[in-house]
């Protein structure tokens, strides 16, 4: 079985704390796959998430990275270039940059990879593919392209802030409780347009949220307990199904 990522014997801790945050004995996850990681507010989720983008480091223990062994390892400049070609992150509060335009905002997800760029321009030039994604997330209207983002509405900038990360087809999409301030109908749309986005794209989705509600759009369901080895029982079966 091919991976997205394997981790092993993971831990980190802030220094404010001392106690291990996120402590990982074992993790697997199957390129192409969609994983829901459900945990509770501080349970570690979006620390996990910064361990697999790279933005942190653990303290001890190793993480790969589709077929780059001991990506943690690497130096922080070299983990930053392999984020920014192989994973497509949508933050909570969507960092967006307001001054520019929506499509602008979408193209900033191939500013740092000539891969996704290229990706990208297989389909047809780069706006033409950002505007492809916005229709694909119903943002079909001609003249949102041109809009301000600060002008759209959350559900809108939400989007906006997928289809960025979703451009240049990269092979791992992480999001980090981007629904969470979306009603229950417009969070379900949202979460089966960026379901299938992957699924056609081929591309592995780790998506984090307290909210167990989701994990019906997806393959492999995890809890934060599960994932430090708290929950014997569960882990064992979710492992022996390809899980954990």
């Amino acid at each position: 079985m091919k991976t997205a990522f394997v981790l092993n014997d993971v831990s980190f801790s802030y220094p404010s704390t001392g106690a291990p945050v996120v402590h990982i004995p074992k993790l697997s996850i199957a390129r192409g796959s969609r994983l829901f990681i459900k945990g509770t507010s501080g349970s570690g989720k979006t620390t996990l998430l910064g361990l697999l983008s790279g933005v942190l480091t653990p303290e001890s223990g190793t993480i790969s990275l589709l077929d780059i062994e001991n990506f943690s390892g690497l130096s922080g400049a070299r983990r930053d270039a392999i984020r920014a070609r192989h994973i497509g992150f949508i933050f909570q509060m969507f960092n967006l940059l307001p001054y520019l335009t929506v499509v602008e905002n979408v193209l900033l997800g191939l500013q740092f990879s000539s891969d996704r760029t290229a990706r990208a321009a297989n389909k047809g030039a780069p706006e033409q593919e950002a505007m492809r994604l916005l229709a694909r997330l119903g943002m079909d209207e001609p003249e949102l392209a041109s809009r301000k983002v600060i002008e759209l509405s959350i559900g809108q900038q939400q989007r906006v802030s997928a289809a960025r990360a979703l451009i240049g087809s990269p092979e791992i999409v992480i999001a980090d409780e981007p629904t969470s301030a979306l009603d229950t109908e417009n969070r379900d749309r949202f979460l089966e347009l960026l379901t299938n986005e992957c699924k056609d794209a081929g591309s592995t989705l780790i998506f984090v949220s307290h909210d167990s509600g989701l994990s019906v759009h997806f393959d492999r369901v995890l809890t934060m307990e599960e994932l430090s080895g708290r929950d014997e029982t569960t882990s064992a079966s979710a492992s022996s199904e390809g899980g954990v």
